[in-house]
């Protein structure tokens, strides 16, 4: 089940409001949550679900003979215990096919591994676990007493399957005591309202676009037809890719900011406060900036229990430099079972070194329109990499780009179609921007006429925004939401 799907806005979510109000105390309040959250992750993987409890169940346990432990030997002996049952069950599901492929590959082993389904949102509560565990290690929060509290936690459907990785220590007093206002409730229906008219309206559309101008993701995962693949993608016009990339490159941005933007926004109807995950990415001046506003969970996460614990910037410049590998070559890997990924996290590592031994400085110095110029370029072209996974696909991209497969510049279809979405494009843009956001602080906070207009925009926006989204995904196939995958 998906936020961006008919039976979910208009059965699952406001039985869940209704039951959950109905409710009188907490626990009958967390009660109705973590139900409602096992159907929602068992909607389409029940035996998953087993997964699910089962990692949780383990993390309790290991969790609780931590908090009772009078050594820092019996605490970090538990922390082990508990940390390969959940690394090593993430690395069964997602990464054991991977590296067999790979052996295979390299040393022809026998690849006796079968491929195995993906457990939707394993890396998300995988990740959420760990970070529960390593704060109770480091007596940051008692562990959960109660079992079913610490699964309502990770199983919560807000943000269960595809984020924001919610950290224990950010909800844990929620979890016992929370309380919603009149105001705070209306914020999380506009924050939601908002997420899904920017997936349903733009994400969606963006996508299909990309898949037109370049191909589909269904016919790039048949590996059986990778020759063809590879010279249907060399033969694009030089504007169908440009124009294909940029329309992805809005796309992946506008999907998992409104997948974050719906998950906050339901969160604040019940009363938990979760983190922001999206900071305007797109109008950073250096790659740095770039990904301290991009998946914040994700990178704080990273930098919290991986590169700091490794000794992070103290330790001398090679050692700083070898810390920044190990993290992105963990944030390639946790993306995907691939060497693309791989290769689009040290993609990154190289700008984040660069910057940080001169890079950094000259941009600075720069003007701010080409600080930005930069960031987005090496971020549009990091996209090719994370979007096709076969070296032969993105290698023919990236020359097709710049005419190298002798590919023309356009064609009467690449032409109509850029001409038909030039507009959408501008619109896209605009919300993937900062500048809508200023706009209102500035109506809100201007003379008594713009505010009054501002007031009545954020009564009509939201429903607005529910009648637009529900209609276009009336009859509407292309609903994916892409970090599920992940």
């Amino acid at each position: 089940m998906v936020f961006s799907n008919l039976f979910f806005l208009c059965l699952f979510l406001p039985l869940n409001l209704i039951c959950y109000l109905l409710a009188r105390s907490i626990r009958a309040k967390n009660v109705v949550m973590l139900v409602f959250s096992l159907f929602f992750y068992a909607w389409g993987e029940p035996v998953y679900i087993l997964l699910l409890v089962g990692m949780t169940f383990s993390c309790w346990f290991f969790a609780r003979w931590m908090d009772r432990c009078r050594t820092r030997g019996g605490a970090k002996a538990a922390l082990v215990c508990a940390l390969a049952v959940c690394l090593g069950l993430l690395g069964v599901f997602k990464y054991a096919g991977f590296a067999a492929g790979t052996l295979h590959a390299l040393f022809g082993f026998p690849q006796t591994v079968p491929q195995i389904a993906l457990p939707i949102g394993i890396s998300f509560y995988t990740f959420q676990l760990i970070s529960y565990l390593a704060d109770v290690y480091r007596r940051e929060v008692r562990a959960q007493q109660k079992f079913w509290l610490l699964l309502m936690y990770v199983s919560l459907f807000h943000q269960c399957i595809a984020g924001p990785i919610v950290r224990y220590q950010d909800v844990n007093r929620e979890i016992l005591s929370r309380s919603v206002t009149r105001e705070e409730a209306a914020s999380g229906v506009t924050r939601f309202s908002l997420g899904l008219a920017k997936k349903a309206l733009l994400a969606n559309t963006c996508g299909a676009l990309a898949d037109t101008l370049l191909l589909s993701d269904a016919a790039l995962s048949n590996t059986a037809q990778l020759a063809q693949n590879a010279a249907a993608l060399a033969s694009r016009p030089v504007l169908a890719l440009w124009v294909g990339m940029l329309a992805y490159t809005l796309q992946i941005y506008l999907d998992f900011s409104a997948y974050s933007d719906m998950a906050i926004g339901m969160g604040r109807m019940i009363g938990f406060h979760y983190k922001e995950n999206f900071d305007y990415p797109y109008a950073s001046r250096s790659v740095a900036e770039f990904w301290r506003r991009w998946h914040i969970s994700l990178g704080s996460f990273f930098r919290d229990y991986v590169y700091i614990p490794l000794g992070g910037n103290r330790r001398g410049l090679a050692r700083t430099i070898g810390n920044l590998f190990v993290v992105w070559f963990l944030t390639g890997l946790w993306h995907g079972a691939s060497w693309n990924f791989v290769l689009w996290g040290l993609y990154f590592f190289v700008f984040l070194v660069l910057e940080r031994l001169f890079l950094g400085r000259v941009l600075e110095a720069l003007p701010a329109f080409l600080s930005r110029l930069y960031t987005l370029a090496v971020v549009y072209f990091g996209w090719v990499l994370f979007r096709f996974e076969q070296p032969a696909y993105f290698g023919a991209v990236f020359s097709g780009l710049f005419g190298g497969n002798g590919n023309p510049l356009t064609d009467f279809e690449t032409t109509t179609t850029v001409l038909n979405y030039v507009f959408f494009l501008a619109f896209a843009v605009l919300a993937a921007s900062p500048l809508a956001k200023k706009l209102g602080q500035a109506l809100q906070n201007g003379p008594a006429g713009l505010a009054a207009l501002y007031n009545a925009a954020q009564v009509a926006v939201p429903p607005l925004c529910l009648l637009l989204s529900t209609a276009a995904l009336v009859g509407n196939s292309y609903n994916p939401f892409l970090y599920f995958q992940f």
